[in-house]
């Protein structure tokens, strides 16, 4: 059974728009999905209410997670069953140095899957495992000083955001444009990291616009969302033929026709 099943899911914003359209997705530990679409067809609206975003309403359908529904959790109490997600724009913390945000949400989870008792872990253990993950990330060390994302260049970003994967290993990891603003080496080095990440704990869905972090991330599975909802399922070679003849195809025209 998959891990995460998503079942006609209808999802709308506070004023009423319907923006996703009845998708349906499951995704299993050890595979990667790739969602690939044009601006505005609805991905991230997708991406945030799976994590449960408050602006976002979900109408119909369902989100399982180990079969059972998550709809009514927050989105705290998703991360502690295993899903993550990693943000376009991920946002500053002035204040809140990368070692002291992750070493809370470790020990927030711990908490959690202990039935509500502290299990804090121990700070050596901590130091030593943030430490080999950031060396394995290129992330370099005087980082963890730093407060979250304050001054950060994208790349820096977006290295901490699969930094904090690698702490937390959620079960279900969904990167919504992690390429975007990346640099050549950046993207090599952040899709290398979830690479790493996916095996037999860890599935994943790479929302994106382009090929190019595909190029570093092979999927099993690539997902078209066109006016939301996904409009064609196929292999790695339908992320090429997107990459080459783009998403034209698949958009409606409007009504009355092409001018």
């Amino acid at each position: 059974m998959a891990v995460l099943e998503i079942k006609n899911l209808h999802v709308s914003t506070e004023d009423g728009t319907e923006i996703v359209r009845g998708v349906d997705l499951a995704v299993s530990p050890g595979e990667v999905h790739a969602v690939m679409g044009p601006n505005g067809s609805g991905k991230s609206t997708l991406a945030y209410a799976l994590m449960g975003h408050p602006a976002y309403e979900i109408t119909e359908g369902d989100i399982l997670l180990d079969g059972e529904s998550i709809l009514e959790l927050d989105a705290d109490e998703r991360a502690q069953r295993g899903l993550f997600l990693a943000f376009q724009y991920p946002h500053a913390v002035p204040g809140v140095t990368v070692a002291s945000f992750l070493r809370s949400a470790v020990n927030a989870i711990r908490k959690a899957r202990a039935g509500g008792e502290d299990d804090p872990v121990k700070v050596a253990d901590f130091r030593k495992e943030v430490q080999a993950a950031m060396e394995t990330l290129k992330v370099p060390k005087e980082m963890a000083g730093r407060y979250l994302n304050e001054g950060f260049s994208g790349g820096e970003k977006k290295r901490v955001e699969i930094l904090q994967m690698a702490m937390l290993k959620p079960r279900i990891a969904i990167l919504d444009e992690t390429d975007s603003g990346l640099d050549i080496d950046a993207l090599r080095i952040v899709a290398e990291g979830v690479k790493r990440l996916v095996g037999p704990d860890m599935g994943a869905v790479v929302i994106t616009h382009y090929q190019r972090i595909l190029n570093y991330i092979e999927p099993e599975f690539v997902h078209v969302f066109v006016g939301g909802g996904i409009v064609v399922e196929g292999g790695p070679e339908l992320a090429h033929k997107l990459e080459a003849e783009g998403y034209e195809a698949f958009v409606p025209d409007p009504v009355g026709g092409s001018v």
